[in-house]
């Protein structure tokens, strides 16, 4: 019997958050190998903010997804039919997966990562800690914006994939860590189980009082993730020659909203900023050879909040908007993963 690829392909362009019916639920027979293929069982789709940036018609980094084509995301699979010599059944790859149950890969394709069939860690940490949000906080703070002992770090979306792993980088480069977060048992999550030395709530009346007072000596190292609002009130705070690792502006993708263009506390503070994507690092090996050691010392925690079911997928990127899960968000679509 024939196998069947379910794909969700991008059939309108969302306004505001993701619905279901902007996507096309096809279901196609998966085609034979041919020489120099493999094919492979998506087992975990990673859920991240900028797949709601590649559903936008604007000018990006990578070409928006267009109409009719397969939602890109990163995931993770393993390798269920091989006709190559460089990957064995049962084989992990990592890459560009795709919204669907199965990709056919051909050996030589570039962005796919081979790896052994037993990592030694659950497979959902690949896609966090040990993924692109461990490497994005990793080179955040050590190439774009080193952050050093004694200086003040402010994270914002601090309960994140990226954020937590990013306040957990800097503690153990010895700074003071203030996160930004929503809601009280994030805050007490970062700083009771995640060793934060702050946490704020920003949708709480007194946000700005509440940043002030967790850092007295004003902010060295902003690490952004969110625009707006948040940002402006983070770079008040920032001292003469701050320096901001602009990471996201989450708080603008589902409105649209452009970020302020108020540059003048750069002007008044001497600060410096540079945006970066984690598509610039080639040597990932190094970040995630460092984040695995940390976890195995316990200096570091991994969490991912496991969401179920191919066909959920527009719902469950949602919840990278209301604030409803802490760590990396993460979608099983295989029921035996």
């Amino acid at each position: 019997m024939s196998l069947i690829n379910r794909q969700l392909r991008l059939k309108t362009r969302p306004e505001g958050l993701v619905q279901r019916d902007n996507f096309d639920l096809v279901e196609q027979a998966v085609p034979e190998l041919k020489e120099g293929e493999v094919l492979v069982r998506t087992l975990y789709i990673s859920m991240d903010p900028t797949n709601r940036v590649w559903m936008r018609d604007i000018p990006q980094y990578l070409p928006p997804v267009a109409i009719g084509e397969v939602m890109r995301a990163l995931g993770l699979g393993r390798v269920v039919a091989s006709r190559s010599s460089k990957y064995d059944e049962g084989d992990l790859v990592q890459g560009v997966t795709g919204w669907q149950d199965y990709l056919v890969l051909h050996e030589d394709a570039k962005g796919y990562v081979r790896l052994p069939a037993d990592p030694g860690i659950p497979l959902p940490t690949l896609l966090g800690a040990c993924g692109m949000s461990g490497v994005t906080a990793y080179y955040g703070l050590t190439d774009i914006a080193p952050v050093q002992a004694g200086e003040t770090l402010v994270i914002s979306a601090a309960a994140g994939s990226v954020g937590s792993i990013a306040g957990q980088i800097g503690k153990i480069r010895g700074a003071r860590v203030v996160g930004i977060c929503r809601g009280a048992d994030k805050c007490r999550h970062l700083v009771d189980e995640l060793g934060f030395d702050a946490a704020v709530d920003y949708k709480s009346g007194d946000f700005k009082q509440q940043l002030k007072a967790a850092t007295p000596d004003g902010v060295h190292v902003n690490f952004e993730n969110v625009g707006g609002e948040v940002m402006r009130t983070v770079l008040s705070r920032m001292v003469i020659g701050g320096r901001i690792a602009l990471c996201g502006l989450i708080s603008g993708y589902n409105s649209g909203e452009r970020p302020s263009d108020d540059f003048s506390p750069f002007i008044m503070k001497r600060l410096s900023m540079r945006g970066f994507l984690v598509l610039d690092y080639t040597k990932t090996k190094e970040a995630v050879g460092a984040i695995a050691g940390w976890i195995r010392e316990g200096k570091l925690k991994a969490e991912e909040t496991v969401e179920e079911g191919l066909e959920n997928a527009p719902v469950v990127l949602n919840r990278l908007f209301d604030g409803s899960h802490r760590g990396k968000l993460v979608l099983r679509v295989d029921p035996q993963a």
